[in-house]
Order: C-alpha cells, then structure tokens, then sequence
C-alpha cells in the first residue's frame, strides 16, 4: 500500500462486529422496500398488467444491476485493506478506479438497452399488455444505471472503512427518495408506470448526490488524484479482476435460485407458491447473516492492510462464531414457528400443507448457509475473489448434479440440491482459507 512493512494491531472484538453488523443488517432489510414501493403504488391503480409489468421490472433489474454488484463489495474489500494500512491516498484513488469501471458498465448498458430488452422480454414470455407496460418502465429506468452502480461504488467505500451506520444512511436515503417521488409523479402527476420508473431514477440520482457528500466528509476526493495513479496497470487490472471473479460468483448465484424457481414452478402451482413462502425464511435470514458478511469484509481487510495477522484471525473466528451462532437460532425458531410463518402469509389450505412438509428443509438453510455468508465477507476483505469464484463455480456444478440425478425426487430434490449447494460452498471456503491467509501473509512480510 504505501511502503511500510511495520504491523498495527487493531481492535477486533464481539463488540465491534455488533456495531458493524446491525445497521448492515437494518440496511438489507429495507432492501426489498425499492421493488415493494412501485408495486405498492402502482397496485393502486387498480390495473393488473401495469403491476405485473412492474413486478417483472423489478426482477429484471435485480439481475442486471445486482450482476455488478462486485462494484460495492470490491471497493469494500480494497477500502478496508488501505484503512488498515493508514494510505488514505489509495482510498481515493480505489474510489477514482471503481467510478470509473462504474461509469464505463453504466454507459454500455444503456448502450446495450435494446438488446438486452429484447433478451429479457423474451424469458419473460409476458402477455402483449404486461410487455407494452414493461417496455415503458425498462427504457426509463435503464437510463440511471451509471448511476445505480455509481452508488454500489458509494456505499462500499464507508463499508470498507467500518462506516456501517453511513452505509445504512445511504440506503435509507435512497428509499425514502423513491417513496416520495413515486407517490408523487404516479398518484401526484398521474404518470402511471413512467412514473414509477422516473421515480426510483431519480432516487438513484439523488443517491449519488448525498452519497458524494458523505463521501466528502469522510475526507475522500477522489478526483484529487491523477489519471496516471488511476490508470496504473497494475492496480487497474487488479480492480477489473476483482470485480470480473465477483461478477462471476454473483451470477452463479443469482442463477442457483432462479433454477431453483422455475423448477418449482414447473411442478404445478401449489409447488411454486409453497416453495415461494419457504424461500422468504431463507431471504429473511440471510438479510441478518450479509450484515455479519460485511464486519468479517470490513474487519479482515483492515486487517490484512495493517499486515496484523493475529487479529485477521481472531476476525475470522468471531465473525464465523457470530454467523454460525446466529444461523442455528434462526433456524431453530424456524423450526419452531415456521407454521405460524406459513399461516400468515398464505391463506390457502393446499400450500399451507404442502409448505408444512418441506418446512424442516427451509429452516435448515439459515444454519448450513452460515459460513457461507461470513466467509464471502472475509474472502472478499482479503481480496482472495477468484478463489472465492472457483469454489462457487464448483458449488453449482455440484448443485446441478444433484438435480440431475436426483431429479425423479421432484420438489425434494430442489431443496437438497439447495441445502448442498449452501453447505459445499462454506465448507470449501473454510478447507482453503488457511493455506490462502499463510499466503498472504507470508507475502507482507
């Protein structure tokens, strides 16, 4: 980072991954509010094809723009190593890179908007009145992309520096900005489905704007540095590297449970929504397990730039303790009360039942995917992504084998072939990262 080859010892405590993990953890949950709020508004209308054009939207987006969510996660994982390393130059120059790599993605999607429409519409396989719908809100939205990913870059850089509470101001901030425009142009200005697509553009907007301010005050100014810091090939190859492994990693994913839904989907409709009610357990306790994700990405980074391998260890003991402590008590009250969840969100007698049957399945997916979630945090501290982006590639080689051969099972199988996929890839990840931390180290010293 800048030279010095001397060791700080950080404080790394239960304490401080609290504080780092629970307004993280308030921030994920406010997550769903952005694709809750246009639906909510725009059901008021009383039109059935303007909410389904915006629910399938909202679904679309998620995958384009979460696809490069390696934005957020790899400025965090840089960020923390120069905190840690006392270089606050590299801070802003990781901050001039990622903007960069941001605008560049942002502007080619725009670019690639009819393409990518045509491609999306087509799986969609929507009626002719949900598509005009859906045309309409896709070609608005798509325009604030540079900066959907511009404030992915935002919110990494006070992650990385364990300004989790800014974090969840940022996302906050963004919510809110998109309730009060969408209320207005859609119910206010009568804009309908435009409306809802300008408004949450303009939250992305708005977004970018607070977010520079913050950023300011943290004392970043990234376009203090110069084009040759910025443009270094060492580094710039390093941060597109990073955010290509995360990229990788993040469609694998996003991949293992579409395939997950649409073969449900496949078995017959009391198949779909039960396993769509199962499915929220395992979102809402993974919405509690990313903010332990992110103290270990925070804590480790920092860790590794102040070349304190004692502490990056301890991080990694505590963290892994919290999200596997965590996870196990989650599902337990899943396993206790899971009937009650399934009562309240379905009324119907044959999902209720059908739900019931696989319920010891979803409780288990907030406990076997525990170390998953911690060790993406410390893998993505360390910057060890493209491991972390092999062993996910074998994690869903090893998912679809399971539904292959297991297939004759039906529903069963997409619950074991989840299950294993959660389970392969923490334990893959927990084999490998001593002999990777010895790396590392011994490269530091």
């Amino acid at each position: 980072m800048d030279g010095s080859t001397s060791t700080r010892r950080l404080d790394i405590s239960h304490r401080r991954i609290l504080l780092l993990a629970l307004p993280m953890t308030l921030s994920h949950v406010t997550t769903p509010l952005l694709g809750l709020v246009d639906a909510t508004v725009i059901g008021r209308l009383g039109e059935a094809h303007l909410l389904g054009a915006v629910a399938l939207g909202a679904v679309i987006f998620d995958f384009v723009f979460w696809s490069f969510g390696s934005l957020r996660m790899a400025t965090a994982g840089l960020t923390a190593q120069a905190t840690g390393a006392g270089n606050r130059h590299e801070v802003d120059l990781t901050l001039a890179r990622a903007f960069l790599v941001a605008g560049v993605t942002g502007l080619l999607l725009i670019l690639l908007q009819w393409p990518i429409a045509s491609l999306a519409f087509s799986m969609a396989g929507a009626s002719p009145a949900v598509t005009d719908a859906l045309s309409i809100y896709f070609f608005i939205r798509i325009w604030a992309a540079p900066f959907t990913l511009a404030n992915y870059v935002i919110l990494g850089s006070p992650l990385g520096r364990g300004r989790t509470d800014l974090g969840l101001l940022l996302q906050v901030a963004i919510n809110v900005a998109n309730i009060v425009f969408t209320m207005a142009l859609v119910l206010g200005f009568g804009l309908g489905i435009a409306g809802a697509a300008i408004g949450t553009a303009l939250a992305e907007v708005l977004g970018v704007g607070i977010g520079i301010v913050v950023l300011r005050r943290l004392g970043s100014n990234p376009l203090a540095v110069t084009w040759p810091e910025v443009l270094n090939r060492a580094a710039m190859l390093q941060t597109l590297a990073m955010n290509r492994d995360i990229m990788i990693r993040n469609v694998a994913l996003i991949l293992a449970f579409s395939i997950f839904s649409a073969l449900g989907a496949r078995s017959g409709d009391v198949t779909l929504a039960a396993n769509a009610v199962l499915y929220n357990m395992f979102l809402v306790g993974g919405y509690f397990l990313d903010g332990f994700a992110t103290a270990a990405e925070t804590l480790c980074g920092q860790c590794i730039g102040a070349r304190d391998e004692r502490g990056f260890r301890r991080a990694i003991r505590l963290n892994l303790g919290w999200c596997i402590g965590f996870g196990f008590a989650v599902s337990s009250l899943f396993l206790i009360g899971g009937g009650v969840f399934i009562d309240f969100v379905s009324t119907n007698p044959e999902v209720r039942a059908y739900a019931r049957d696989y319920l010891v399945f979803a409780a288990l997916t907030p406990f076997l995917g525990a170390a998953a979630f911690a060790f993406d945090g410390i893998y993505t501290g360390a910057t060890w992504t493209r491991s972390m982006r092999d062993l996910m590639v074998i994690a869903f080689i090893v998912y679809g084998a399971i539904l292959l051969v297991a297939r004759d099972l039906g529903n069963t199988a997409l619950w074991i072939a989840l299950l294993t996929f959660l389970s392969a890839r923490g334990l893959g990840q927990f084999m490998l990262y001593p002999r990777l931390a010895k790396k590392t180290f011994a490269s530091l010293s």
